[in-house]
């Protein structure tokens, strides 16, 4: 049930167990998981519906957990996470295809690192890596320019909003309510629960026991809003933006193609979608504001990058498709981040626990991270 909405300045403050701020796919995935389990939840959101950010602005791959720090929470949810997620997609009915990803050297120096990069995979739990010749790598996909390639056959893709669907479905079918165009406006740790006052058309004032802070690009300005969160333990929010461009012409591969890893990123690679539509992407550039936009003058720089592995590509054939922005908590000369996600141990705010920094491999991750939460909020 939705709390009744403000009438004024004795407005009765209703009581709630569980408070889940963000419908985007990790918002959704630890509302399924608390409902689930018996808890009271509603889900606010201050956008129109689910997942219309981030959840909706990727490249909707199936992560395999290569290239992520060993030991890291990103390593460990996007292994166990990918499991968890295409046995959710077997059992709901989900559109995914288990499509395999070739991380191609063009270049005798690029060929050294792969050795590296399946060492490095193995030691986050990722042990399938086959190690291909170029003959071996073009004998998959002909059209591919390579002089090896590692190939990861746990990699695969999904259709992000039919899983979204199904994880609200989910949670709905277990008791969960959602509010929609309903952002945070404050809140306050008071005696063990914490009180909370939303805006938009109907506001709320309702308390609860415990608050989860899933806001995504928006999670460190939603923990600003909390009294009583050390304000030290909150991370800069810094945006990178990566810009997607589609293919008018017919890309011949079946699997993702990815370059060797460059400095700052992955590169530019070839990812699918469910109908086989080829997309390529992203860039990075960060930005101080949250723009969309796609500057069609960007695609000089993609096609030297996607020559290089696809040389046939076909001059004029890239348009600009869409953009995402990562909530990153690093700056840009830091090179990597983890996910960071805050239980009332680490800031000592009983009933409140925030996550930072949930980009990619966030949506392969999400069922592995809606499980911690549910962990931290049961302790």
């Amino acid at each position: 049930m939705i709390p009744r909405q403000i009438s004024g300045p004795e407005a009765y403050m209703d009581k709630v167990d569980c408070v889940v701020i963000g419908a985007g796919v990790i918002g959704l995935a630890i509302a399924r998981r608390l409902a689930q389990h018996g808890r009271e939840v509603i889900v606010l959101e201050a956008a129109e519906g689910i997942g219309t950010i981030t959840s909706s602005r990727n490249s909707e791959v199936i992560h395999a957990g290569i290239y992520y720090r060993a030991g890291s929470l990103m390593a460990q949810m996007c292994v166990s996470g990918k499991r968890a997620l295409y046995q959710y997609c077997r059992d709901h009915g989900i559109p995914h295809r288990n499509c395999g990803k070739l991380i191609v050297a063009t270049t005798p120096a690029e060929t050294e690192k792969l050795q590296s990069i399946r060492a490095h995979a193995e030691a986050n739990g990722v042990d399938d890596m086959q190690l291909l010749t170029g003959e071996a790598a073009r004998a998959l996909e002909p059209a591919l320019n390579c002089d090896a390639a590692l190939l990861s056959p746990s990699t695969g893709i999904i259709d992000s909003h039919a899983y979204m669907l199904a994880l609200r479905g989910d949670a709905e079918e277990a008791g969960a309510a959602y509010a929609f165009y309903t952002p945070l406006l404050r809140a306050r740790a008071n005696a063990g629960r914490i009180e909370i006052e939303t805006g938009g058309d109907a506001p709320m004032v309702l308390e609860c026991n415990l608050l989860v802070n899933a806001a995504g690009l928006g999670a460190p300005s939603v923990a600003r809003s909390i009294e009583g969160m050390p304000i030290e333990l909150i991370p800069p929010a810094y945006l990178a933006k990566g810009n997607y461009f589609s293919c008018s012409a017919r890309a011949p591969f079946s699997r993702l193609i990815y370059p060797v890893p460059e400095p700052g990123g992955l590169g530019v690679h070839l990812t699918l979608d469910m109908a086989g539509q080829a997309r390529f992407g992203p860039d990075v550039e960060w930005v101080e504001s949250i723009d969309y936009a796609v500057d069609p003058a960007r695609a000089d720089r993609f096609y030297p990058a996607i020559r290089r592995y696809w040389p046939t590509l076909p001059d004029g054939a890239l348009m600009p498709s869409y953009s995402g922005i990562r909530p990153k908590i690093v700056p840009p000369a830091v090179a990597t981040q983890d996910f960071l996600i805050q239980g009332p141990r680490a800031h000592g705010v009983t009933g409140l626990i925030n996550l930072f920094g949930i980009e990619s491999p966030g949506l392969t991750s999400s069922l592995a991270i809606a499980d911690h939460v549910g962990e931290l909020a049961e302790q």
